[in-house]
C-alpha cells in the first residue's frame, strides 16, 4: 500500500504546516492541489469515457463522482462516530456537495461568461440533460430525508443506531438510490429514457 500512495505522500508534503501564518498558506496550498488534481481526474474521466464509449455525462456521475466523493465519505464517517448526533455528518455531505455545485460551477461558468462577454460574444450553454438529471436527484435526496427522518423516531434507535437489521435495510436502501440514479441517468444520456 505504501508504494501505491507514496506518489500522493510526496505530492502532499508539499503542503505547509497548519502552524504558519494561522494556517492560510495549508489552505491556499491545499486547494491548489485539489483543484489540479480535479481536474486531472476529469480528463482522465474523460478520456477513459472516450476508450470504453461512454458519454461524458455517465462518466461524471460515476467515475468521477465516486472518486470525488469518497474523501466526503471517510469524512463523515469520521464525524458520525465523534458526532452524538450525526449532525456533522450530514451537515459535512451536504456542504460539500454545496461547494461542488455552487463554488465548483459558479467559478467556471463565471469566467467563461466573463471570457466571451470581453471578447463581445455571447456566452451559451446547451442543457443537455441536466434537468433531468437534477429533477432524479432531487426526488431521490427527499426520499432520503424522508429515511433519516424515519431512522430518527425514538423506535428506530437514530440514523446510526437502533437494531442491526434497520442499519443494513437503510444502508441497501441508500445504496439502490445510488444504482437508480446512475442507471436512470445513463439510460437517459443513451436517449432510451426519454428526458425533459
Amino acid at each position: 500500500m505504501h508504494f501505491i500512495t507514496v506518489f500522493w505522500k510526496v505530492l502532499f508534503a508539499f503542503v505547509p504546516p497548519t502552524e504558519l501564518r494561522s494556517g492560510y498558506p495549508c489552505f491556499i496550498v491545499s486547494i491548489a492541489l485539489i483543484g489540479l488534481l480535479t481536474a486531472m481526474i476529469g480528463d482522465l474521466a474523460s478520456h477513459f469515457g472516450c476508450t470504453v464509449g461512454l458519454h461524458d455525462s455517465v462518466t461524471a456521475i460515476s467515475v468521477v463522482a465516486l472518486g470525488t466523493s469518497v474523501p466526503d465519505t471517510f469524512a463523515s464517517k469520521v464525524a458520525a462516530v465523534q458526532d452524538r448526533y450525526a449532525d456533522a455528518s450530514v451537515g459535512n455531505v451536504t456542504g460539500s456537495n454545496g461547494v461542488n455545485v455552487f463554488l465548483g460551477i459558479g467559478i467556471a461558468w463565471s469566467i467563461a461568461a466573463l471570457y466571451h462577454w470581453f471578447n463581445g460574444e455571447p456566452f451559451r450553454v446547451a442543457p443537455g440533460n441536466l434537468a433531468f438529471s437534477v429533477t432524479l436527484f432531487c426526488c431521490e435526496a427527499a426520499l432520503a430525508i424522508g429515511l433519516m427522518l424515519l431512522r430518527r423516531h425514538r423506535r428506530v434507535g437514530g440514523e446510526l443506531g437502533g437494531p442491526r437489521c434497520a442499519k443494513i435495510a437503510s444502508s441497501l436502501f441508500l445504496f439502490t438510490l445510488w444504482v437508480v440514479y446512475v442507471v436512470v441517468s445513463a439510460l437517459e444520456a443513451y436517449g432510451i429514457v426519454p428526458g425533459f
